[in-house]
């Protein structure tokens, strides 16, 4: 079996990338401070910011292939601690792409939607990236650093991601669900606009990437939904009064980190390799019937 180095199991994708795991592949995960048990994976600590503490897992582990699903993913946190952002999302993930160049195994990069400006929706892989934020940053100058480094590297935008997210993580949907469901109103954006995929169906997505490995690869939903649209349909979904769930614009809220209005990816080319994530109507009710009341 070849033998994969996960980053970031016991975060929200991470976690669902160890469940997904398919026939082939042994999983050697990598957590930080919260280490989960995912079945069928081993899981191991280590600090992905100190390079010597890395470059001995790479020894002990001797991976086929490395999977970076870790990363400080809240763009307003990153907004707020450059440094701790850029140690994390850019210099460790260079840090990996040197290890996987060294090595010569591929690497799959989960980069984000976030890299765009939001003025030129959909796009496609060759699309200028032009981010707004730090986390977008960090992420754009990590996949060009990164190419330098490991030159065996497919790098993945993903969309904003719904679902389970396992015993530590958490997602937008179930708070937003139990909400609703107790007759509290939630205010969501009008005027940002994603393509919103259920994080199983990434990680399966992921898997097809490392299989092909093409240098770069979208692996958004099939639908373009502004937070708002998402939010109608979960109240939809659980029963509630749809007018529980109110419009508002981003301007309205106070954010540290600014927010592009919409980076709907196009990502025909994942779909023709086979990925083929449900549209959130098809996936909510699965995720919504086994979400806390």
């Amino acid at each position: 079996m070849k033998h994969l180095l996960l980053t970031g199991v016991s975060g929200f994708l991470g976690w669902n990338v160890g469940r997904a795991r398919p026939d082939g592949w042994r999983i050697t995960g990598v957590a930080g401070a919260h280490p989960v048990e995912v079945p069928g994976v081993t899981v191991r600590r280590c600090d992905l910011t100190r390079y010597a503490d890395l470059k001995e897992l790479f020894r002990e582990v001797r991976p086929d292939a490395v999977l970076h699903a870790a990363a400080l993913s809240d763009p307003n946190r990153c907004q707020q601690e450059p440094e701790l952002s850029r140690r994390v999302n850019l210099e460790a993930s260079v840090t990996l792409a040197g290890l996987c160049g060294d090595a010569g195994i591929p690497c799959v990069f989960t980069s984000t939607d976030l890299v765009f400006d939001g003025q030129q929706a959909p796009y496609a892989e060759d699309a200028a990236p032009c981010p707004v934020n730090r986390y977008g940053e960090h992420k754009m100058l990590a996949e060009i650093a990164m190419r330098e480094r490991g030159p065996r590297l497919c790098v993945c935008r993903l969309p904003l991601m719904y679902g389970n997210p396992g015993p530590v993580a958490k997602s937008f949907l179930q708070p937003l669900a139990a909400a609703l469901r107790a007759g509290r109103p939630a205010k969501l954006f009008t005027d940002e606009f994603r393509t919103p995929a259920d994080a199983r169906d990434v990680a399966v997505g992921l898997f097809l990437a490392l299989d092909a490995l093409p240098p770069l690869l979208h692996l958004g939903g099939p639908e373009r939904l502004s937070r708002f649209e998402f939010g109608r349909l979960v109240a939809e979904l659980v029963g509630a009064e749809r007018t529980l769930v109110q419009g508002c614009r981003q301007t309205e809220v106070p954010m540290a980190a600014a927010r592009p209005p919409d980076v709907a990816l196009d990502s025909r080319r994942a779909f023709a390799l086979g990925y083929a994530p449900a549209a959130p109507k098809a996936a909510l009710p699965r995720l919504l019937k086994d979400a806390p009341a």
